[in-house]
């Protein structure tokens, strides 16, 4: 079965980087959809970015864009978001997941079947 196993998370200050990771198995990962999600204590679970696996065609949020650039490594079935100028408002635990479809919906958690365990990141001011 499909695992995700998330890693990079921690405790950093504002303006900060901090680079998650996103080890994928249990399939051959060359086509559909990876992404990242984040959710913090009484908030929604907040779309990211997004990465096809294919194409390396990226979506990111606008909260992030400029700031966050998600990659892969297709050799690794690996998937990263680099965080650069982390703010406190980016504490949440972070979420990858993987989908079967690159699409417009990819911002979309409904999109996704499978999901990893979360690593926490946390910003301080």
């Amino acid at each position: 079965q499909v695992q995700l196993v998330e890693s990079g998370g921690g405790l950093v200050q504002a303006g900060d980087s901090l680079r998650l990771s996103c080890a994928a198995s249990g399939r051959t990962f060359s086509s559909g959809a990876m992404g990242w999600f984040r959710q913090a204590p009484g908030n929604e679970r907040e779309f990211v970015a997004a990465i096809s696996w294919s194409t390396g065609n990226t979506y990111h949020a606008d909260s992030v864009k400029g700031r966050f650039t998600i990659s892969r490594d297709n050799a690794k079935n690996t998937v990263y978001l680099q965080m650069n100028s982390l703010k406190p408002e980016d504490t949440a635990v972070y979420y990858c997941a993987a989908g079967p479809h690159w699409g417009p919906a990819v911002g979309a958690a409904s999109s996704y079947d499978h999901w990893g365990q979360g690593t926490q990141v946390t910003v301080s001011s």
